[in-house]
């Protein structure tokens, strides 16, 4: 949760952090809004084809990352620890559309990177 608020304020994006199957972190959305929700399908199969998504205008097919919650997401990139998906780290789309840069992307890519080998240690 406590990384999940660093990567919200300063890159100013909602944030989630999910294992294989639930939200188990959120920062800059309502925790209650999105915590042990279950990960939607689309973002189960980014996870298990070990992609990374990330949206480049705005009419990229949109990738729903949690059921149930409106929002879609703008960057999605798997947390991999020991050679194995541990679950992903999500930047979502803001209300104003904007489409990530890639200092975004790369925020999330280091995020997963990181995430991924705390859990190896």
């Amino acid at each position: 949760t406590q990384y999940a608020d660093v990567i919200s304020k300063n890159a100013g994006y909602s944030i989630l952090i999910t294992d294989r199957d639930h939200v188990i972190a959120a920062a800059g959305i309502s925790r209650k809004e999105v915590l042990e929700r279950r990960v939607s399908h689309q973002l189960e199969a980014i996870m298990e084809e070990r992609q990374s998504y990330y949206q480049t205008s705005p009419d990229d097919k949109k990738v729903r990352p949690v059921e149930g919650l409106d929002r879609a997401s703008s960057v999605a990139i798997p947390i991999i620890s020991a050679g194995d998906v541990a679950g992903a780290v999500i930047m979502l789309e803001p209300e104003n559309g904007k489409i990530p840069n890639e200092m975004d992307v790369k925020i999330i890519q280091v995020a997963a990177a990181f995430l991924g080998k705390q859990m190896e240690e």
